[in-house]
């Protein structure tokens, strides 16, 4: 089995049985992403206590590139504080879209979204659950942005 297949299979299977995908009960922050080039739709929920992401989840509906993504980015940021999940974040955009630059050795499973880099259109894919979980944090009420299309069903009623 060649590496590339072996990325494959992880992004299949993070597709097929993302972790975290629900809706917290009570999120501190939360916000809506979309991508209208290929339909892919997030709503990220955070709850953060005293400065760390005590969880993190997703809701919505996207490619398996997407969804893949934003499961990885769940199990990578929870637990860190805002600032170590922010740098984290940031750094691993700047990744995606920059082939140039090196790949750290502790990326585990995200490596598998590298590939991505080869493939332009994608990148959006890959790098929507990131930007939304920034986004999320600049909105501390947790109140979504959905406005009903993709709405995640907990704060627009």
């Amino acid at each position: 089995m060649s590496l590339q297949d072996i990325y494959q299979e992880v992004l299949l299977e993070h597709n097929d049985n993302p972790h975290n995908f629900c809706v917290l009960e009570h999120p501190s922050h939360q916000a809506y992403g979309n991508n209208p080039l290929c339909g892919d739709e997030l709503t990220i929920h955070v709850q953060i206590e005293a400065n760390v992401i005590r969880a993190l989840s997703f809701t919505g509906e996207g490619c398996a590139i997407c969804k893949a993504s934003a499961s990885l980015m769940t199990l990578t940021l929870e637990g860190k504080t805002i600032t170590e999940a922010t740098q984290m974040c940031r750094a691993f955009i700047a990744l995606l879209n920059d082939d140039t630059l090196p790949i750290p050795s502790d990326l585990g499973e995200r490596e598998a979204l590298l590939g991505v880099r080869k493939f332009p259109a994608r990148l959006k894919c890959a790098t929507l659950a990131w930007h939304t979980f920034l986004k999320a944090l600049s909105n501390p009420d947790g109140k979504c942005f959905c406005k009903s299309k993709g709405c995640c069903g907990h704060c627009c009623g």
